[in-house]
């Protein structure tokens, strides 16, 4: 599944890629997501905790940086997750890129390519395309307040605790953006 989503924020281009570069400050920024371990310069270990109505998901997610373009302000990474107690996995490639935007913006657009498999495929896959955007809402403006606090010359902020992703209040959200999707094509707005 491919997923491409964009924002701006409101910093140059450096410091938004110098935060990017910055895993153990980005993870956090990711909605129930936590660093749970730096491996090296390139590897990091995270664990990220998924909620649909009762059902509690935890994901042991090993990521690596494989690929960094400074020149062109690209960065891939890629992500390969189990369901601790063995309900399913995930992987994903994330390719991040930078450009200028509006004034004193620089455009953050992301493309993920997404697999998932075993039970866990069922509970999120019709989610995952609505719920990516109320997602990637939540990351950033957690990017933004990183940014802001760094570009006045403050100490960089402790990204703010994340709590599970809660599956059912953003299934309802999606599922109320499907219907308004489905009367716009049905009445041609």
């Amino acid at each position: 599944m491919r997923i491409e989503n964009s924002f701006e924020v409101t910093a140059s281009q450096e410091a938004a890629w110098d935060l990017l570069m910055d895993i153990p400050r980005v993870v956090p920024c990711l909605p129930g997501a936590e660093l749970v371990e730096t491996v090296d310069d390139s590897n990091w270990k995270a664990r990220v905790k998924v909620k649909l109505g009762p059902i509690s998901l935890a994901f042991l997610t090993d990521v690596k940086r494989d690929d960094v373009d400074e020149a062109a302000r690209r960065v891939r990474l890629a992500a390969n997750a189990r369901e601790e107690r063995g309900r399913g996995a995930a992987s994903a490639t994330i390719e991040s890129s930078l450009a200028d935007g509006e004034a004193g913006h620089t455009l953050v657009s992301t493309v993920t390519e997404l697999t998932l498999t075993g039970p866990v495929a069922q509970y999120g896959r019709g989610l995952v395309q609505d719920v990516s955007s109320q997602l990637l809402k939540s990351f950033a403006d957690c990017l933004q307040s990183q940014l802001a606090t760094a570009e006045n010359g403050g100490a960089a902020a402790a990204p703010p605790e994340q709590k599970p992703v809660s599956g059912l209040s953003l299934g309802v959200s999606a599922l109320w953006r499907s219907i308004v999707r489905f009367f716009r094509g049905l009445f041609g707005r």
